[in-house]
């Protein structure tokens, strides 16, 4: 399983907020390239970076932050929030984000992503699945939905995409465990995808349990800036499991 750190971002600085609430947010670290070193040091391949400027304003803004981090590190990159035209995706692309995450856009206009598609290959979109009570919020879980997960995700896999990760925010950013059944059953129900699991991971217990019911990444926020989880400990898991590339 491969381990995924995290970094969101406000105003060009590493935050975490609790269950997507923009009035619970914490600075960790005013430069966020520093923890990406952090991160590549530690032997980890992938970051997830969000821009949740651009979640809350419907356009990409920290791209800065991105080309900064891409040019400067050899991590393998996605990069969500914001992403709304071709035009934002064009940015995000030319700013060295290896996968683009698209969530609402998703859900309010799949012609849309499916015209992207055709243009970049479905294998260059990471479906972002974000729920509370099993349907989906979107737009920075700012709005929920009445769409049911399970077969969100079984229409976009019709359709080509493989790649999905599937944040509870019932449990984001509280550190007291992922939903890990949910997962199970979404991985059962859509074999060959590959399926990562985000919002909860309080310990390393966590982790082991995500890979266990078969997830094949697993993004790790608050657990890794709280202490709660270090970074050589997610080193020897990735080296343990077989999955440090």
């Amino acid at each position: 399983m491969d381990i995924i750190p995290a970094i969101d971002l406000i105003e060009g600085k590493c935050v975490r907020l609790t269950q997507g609430d923009y009035s619970q947010k914490k600075i960790y670290n005013e430069d966020p390239l520093e923890v990406a070193h952090e991160f590549e040091a530690a032997g980890l391949k992938r970051l997830h970076l969000v821009d949740l400027d651009g979640a809350k304003a419907g356009a990409v803004k920290n791209w800065k932050v991105l080309e900064k981090i891409a040019s400067k590190t050899s991590m393998v990159i996605d990069f969500g929030g914001g992403i709304k035209t071709a035009g934002d995706l064009q940015i995000v692309f030319n700013s060295g984000a290896a996968y683009a995450t698209v969530g609402s856009i998703a859900v309010k206009k799949p012609e849309l992503l499916f015209e992207w598609a055709e243009t970049y290959g479905t294998k260059k979109f990471m479906i972002g699945a974000d729920v509370r009570n099993e349907k989906l919020a979107i737009g920075g879980w700012l709005e929920e939905t009445s769409i049911w997960v399970f077969d969100f995700i079984r229409d976009f896999t019709s359709k080509g995409f493989t790649q999905f990760f599937c944040t509870d925010v019932s449990k984001d950013g509280l550190l007291q465990g992922q939903s890990t059944e949910l997962y199970k059953r979404l991985i059962d129900e859509n074999p060959g995808i590959y399926f990562i699991a985000s919002g909860g991971v309080s310990n390393m217990k966590d982790v082991e349990e995500l890979a266990d019911v078969g997830c094949n990444g697993a993004i790790i926020g608050k657990a890794i800036y709280e202490n709660r989880i270090t970074l050589k400990e997610l080193m020897q898991f990735q080296i343990r499991s077989g999955t440090s590339k």
